[in-house]
């Protein structure tokens, strides 16, 4: 044992640590420290083979105590991590930080085996695993693909004539705008009102002498009267309203350039829709006498052309000052002020002008054949380039508003949640429908539970096809066969022809007319939005009979899955020989609510599904012989 001559200061010790531990130390500073080592002599070719000596373990535990010699390595210390420290990060956030440029992703770093043992075997198991099979779909399309493909920009016109041969009188039969606000009185409250003589009382409601103006419609001996009244419920059918959007969709669509000039430009807003109504009237409506007094008035000579572009002495007020008001103009601005008797002198002048155009003068030759009615050889024209949407979407509402308004109340009784809920598409999602399954005038439509008849009538309008509706409820098919009655009518006022309408009330799963057609149908429309999943799987293989290349079109898939991948499960399955495609309708296309979905297009493609079965059965067949060769 050997001693040392001096002893060493603590405090030189101390600076081996950090000040934090010196502080906390026990142990004074001014003491002194006596180390003790022993030192044993190695020869040195043994010491140079042996293994490096390890440090005896101290035999004191107090932090102070350290070695004096320079062939022991100090203890480690342990560091405190902070708070915003380097070391207290995470290993992702430091890899960061030594490479700025590194992606930073959350997949676990792979592993690397320098191993030639380890590469080998791997190697050798990816020669004897067999490939997985590729992924069958039963669409050709990748199942990254938008599921909403635009429409066409462009959609073919089928050519076919339009015109009717028949003549436009409406008949008995006809469920004009009078006799539908004649059957609602009660509900219908005064609008216009006679500004020179306030005790007027021609334009208050009343059962008989109730004021009204008539309209001409394009084809020969065809009109309609209007109730020049306001319905107390803003929801419900307004005749004056409805007037003035006809009679705009006549001057634009029926009449050349220079017969336009006689009934000046059309007003881009309608005033009518725009102006509010006047109070109600009182309950117990006044005897007066008729309005058509008020209506007769001396019309200038149609040989003057200045005169027919303008109204003259058409003021209201007290003094018959004339003004020269365009005659569509006057119509807006009459309803606007309310002015009863403006209204009613313009429409007569209009009227006027529209028979003077239908009836040319009869030649002087008896036996001359009689001139043709210009307002058909306009609808002649339209054999190339189809009937004009505005025409269209104005016979369908015409039609809607006296044959479905009425009715309303009688169709809300249904069984809450359940498959005879009703509801309706509009006219702007049936349109759409229409022009993408590219329906024609050689074309079979088939509503399945077609409710009131409206997407049936308007295919049979908008491309003349043969359509065939059937609905179980029997309130909307009541409605659906009177819909389809009227519209015929309608038509031949119009002057349009259009394709056969045939409607049944009974069951869409029992009924023998829907076995018969259902094979030679090209679409098939299911408004199948509310339908229980029974009736929805009942249906189903009612479509096994349909053609190839027919369409089915729904509000709910008749699919599990869209573009689904082709398993034993579903390689089977009945839908298996649709090609389903997913579009989007937006607010205001449904009556069952106001935001936006999807509608569904199934294509039978019988031919695509065989040979997706065939790959499919192919690939089983090598995945069998595949797992044999590995036993």
């Amino acid at each position: 044992m050997l001693t040392s001559s001096a002893p060493r200061s603590a405090s030189s010790d101390l600076a081996f640590f950090s000040s934090s531990k010196v502080s906390n130390s026990v142990a004074s500073t001014s003491s002194n420290v006596v180390v003790t080592t022993r030192v044993a002599r190695r020869p040195a070719n043994q010491q140079s083979r042996s293994a490096p000596a390890t440090r005896a373990p101290s035999s004191s535990s107090s932090p102070l105590s350290s070695p004096l010699t320079s062939d022991h390595s100090p203890p480690r210390k342990r560091k405190t991590q902070t708070v915003g420290s380097s070391s207290a990060l995470p290993r992702d956030v430091k890899r960061l930080r030594a490479d700025p440029e590194a992606e930073y992703t959350d997949k676990p770093r792979k592993r690397i085996y320098n191993s030639s043992k380890n590469s080998s075997r791997a190697s050798s198991r990816q020669c004897t695993q067999p490939p997985s099979p590729e992924p069958i779909y039963r669409s050709s399309r990748s199942r990254s693909t938008s599921l909403f493909p635009g429409l066409d920009t462009e959609t073919p016109i089928t050519p076919r004539r339009w015109c009717t041969d028949k003549d436009g009188a409406p008949g008995k039969r006809h469920l004009s705008s009078e006799m539908v606000v004649k059957r609602l009185m009660k509900s219908y409250k005064s609008y216009f009102k006679n500004h020179d003589d306030p005790s007027d009382r021609s334009f208050q409601p009343h059962p008989t002498n109730y004021p009204f103006a008539e309209l001409e419609y394009p084809n020969t001996g065809a009109s309609e009267r209007f109730i020049l009244l306001a319905p107390k419920d803003k929801d419900h059918y307004g005749p004056i309203m409805d007037l003035e959007r006809s009679l705009h969709c006549i001057v634009e669509n029926y009449l050349t350039p220079p017969q336009q000039a006689l009934f000046g430009p059309i007003p881009s807003d309608a005033l009518s829709e725009a102006a509010s109504p006047p109070p109600s009237p009182s309950p117990s409506p006044p005897h007066s006498r008729s309005s058509t007094s008020s209506g007769s008035s001396s019309l200038t000579s149609l040989s003057d052309s200045s005169t027919l572009s303008s109204l003259t002495s058409l003021s209201t007020s007290s003094t018959n000052s004339p003004i020269r008001v365009p005659l569509l103009r006057a119509v807006q601005r009459a309803i606007h002020r309310q002015d009863g008797p403006l209204f009613l002198r313009a429409i007569a002048q209009i009227n006027s002008i529209l028979r003077s155009l239908k009836y040319p003068p009869l030649p002087p030759d008896l036996f001359a054949p009689v001139p043709p009615n210009p307002l058909m050889q306009v609808v002649e024209g339209w054999s190339e380039k189809g009937m004009p949407k505005k025409v269209l979407m104005r016979i369908i509402e015409e039609n809607y508003q006296r044959s479905v308004g009425p009715n309303v109340h009688s169709l809300k009784q249904y069984e809450a949640f359940s498959s005879t809920v009703y509801g309706e598409l509009m006219p702007s999602l049936a349109h759409e429908i229409i022009q993408v399954t590219k329906l024609n005038e050689e074309s079979l439509f088939l509503d399945l539970g077609s409710g009131v008849g409206n997407v049936v009538v308007q295919a049979s309008l908008q491309t003349g096809c043969r359509s065939f509706g059937v609905e179980l409820m029997p309130a909307p098919a009541k409605v659906a066969r009177q819909m389809a009655e009227q519209l015929k009518v309608r038509c031949r006022m119009w002057g349009i022809r259009m394709g056969e309408v045939e409607l049944e009330e009974g069951n869409m799963l029992t009924s023998k007319r829907v076995d018969e057609l259902i094979a030679k149908a090209d679409v098939v429309l299911v408004d199948n939005k509310v339908f229980e999943e029974s009736l929805n799987e009942a249906l189903r293989p009612k479509f096994l009979d349909l053609k190839e290349g027919a369409i089915v079109v729904s509000l709910k898939p008749f699919v599990s899955s869209l573009n689904a991948r082709v398993t034993e499960r579903n390689v089977d399955d009945i839908s298996a020989i649709f090609d389903v495609t997913e579009r989007p309708y937006h607010s205001g296309s449904v009556s069952w609510g106001n935001n936006g979905g999807s509608y569904y297009i199934h294509r039978v493609d019988r031919g695509g599904y065989a040979k997706i079965r065939e790959k499919f059965e192919n690939s089983r067949v090598g995945g069998r012989s595949t797992r044999g060769s590995r036993r």
